[in-house]
């Protein structure tokens, strides 16, 4: 997210509002871009996407036109013993910050998806891959001016008056056959692991050369990896040859085994692997796969006008609306073992 910041702030764009759970984080980007971009018109908030109003209020008011949605739970581990969360974080914050660019007509809707969407074996990637699917229904809302099929999930209107009216409104915005007089465009980018972003590997990996000892979960697990900036300069890429509904993947070389990276961290640090620095085999954790893939079985990538960035069309399940619905409910009820129950048949569709 903060990347996304910078790169964008060096475009100059007519404003930039950055919105953020984290306040720490936030203050951090905003000092940074305000001494380095003393002109830029920027809008700092503090606020959740799984706040329905706070979400509303906030396309409402500034009306963007680009939206890059990063915010989620990322840790694969924590995910696994608090699944309701993450549906509450991931699927239903995307769905609802997603709605709010549907209703206020956001120009375009940018997912950053991961690799572990594909074939998920983990309540992170699933979560992840149901974001993917939020992102397809919507577009094709988009397409179609239907948004009485969305469903409400709770929260997001005071009241049935209310969402009566939120429907008659957003009809009225369609025009001929349905189609409407806007349009908001709405895409993902799914790529790998990135390196030293938040929670990833390498800034453990120097933790524990302090401590003597590095732990590697296999010794045959591999990932992809990318830096922060080639991941970022490729997301808004992509934004420059989206027409909607697509899922762009980003060519990231082959994958590297994660010894192969701890080995190299210690090197670079100046020490000798098992010498200077134990390397420790701690097992895969629950939920973890020995390799990812970036694309499942049925797509078919096809090539972009950037060599670096493949598109896939995105696929979406019958019913989805009315199972989201459901999703929504058992995982506000906290009920993990309904949330894992019904991730499976959405996931697996």
């Amino acid at each position: 997210g903060s990347e996304l910041c910078r790169q964008i702030a060096a475009h100059a764009p007519k404003r930039l509002v950055i919105f953020d759970v984290y306040e720490n984080n936030a203050y951090d980007i905003e000092q940074e871009l305000r001494s380095k971009y003393p002109h830029l018109d920027l809008v700092v908030l503090i606020g959740s996407v799984r706040d329905t109003r706070k979400i509303n209020d906030v396309f409402e008011t500034y009306k963007p036109d680009i939206v890059y949605h990063a915010a989620a739970h990322k840790h694969v581990p924590l995910m696994e013993t608090s699944p309701c969360e993450a549906i509450k974080n991931n699927v239903m914050g995307t769905y609802k910050t997603a709605h709010a660019a549907l209703k206020n007509g956001c120009q375009r809707f940018v997912l950053i998806s991961t690799d572990k969407a594909v074939n998920p074996t983990n309540i992170m990637g699933a979560s992840k891959r149901l974001c993917e699917m939020v992102i397809q229904t919507m577009d094709k809302i988009s397409r179609t001016g239907r948004e009485d099929l969305l469903p409400l999930l709770g929260s997001h209107y005071e009241d049935s008056e209310e969402a009566l009216a939120e429907v008659a409104a957003t009809a009225e915005s369609a025009g001929v056959n349905g189609e409407r007089k806007y349009r908001t465009e709405f895409v993902a980018v799914r790529f790998g692991n990135v390196l030293n972003s938040n929670g990833s590997v390498i800034p453990l990996f120097k933790k524990q050369i302090e401590n003597g000892v590095v732990t590697v979960t296999d010794k045959d697990v591999t990932r992809f990896f990318m830096t922060i900036p080639q991941a970022v300069e490729l997301v808004l890429m992509s934004m420059t040859i989206a027409n909607g509904g697509e899922i762009f993947v980003f060519d990231m070389g082959g994958a590297v085994r994660i010894l192969d990276v701890a080995e190299k961290v210690i090197k670079d640090g100046g020490k000798m692997p098992y010498k200077d620095v134990k390397i420790e085999f701690t097992g895969l954790r629950k939920g973890d796969k020995l390799h990812e893939k970036l694309f499942f079985d049925f797509e078919q990538p096809q090539k972009t006008r950037y060599k670096k960035i493949l598109r896939v069309n995105g696929s979406s399940i019958e019913n989805f609306a009315e199972m989201l619905d459901k999703l929504y409910e058992k995982a506000y009820k906290n009920d993990s073992d309904g949330v894992r129950e019904i991730i499976m048949k959405m996931t697996n569709s």
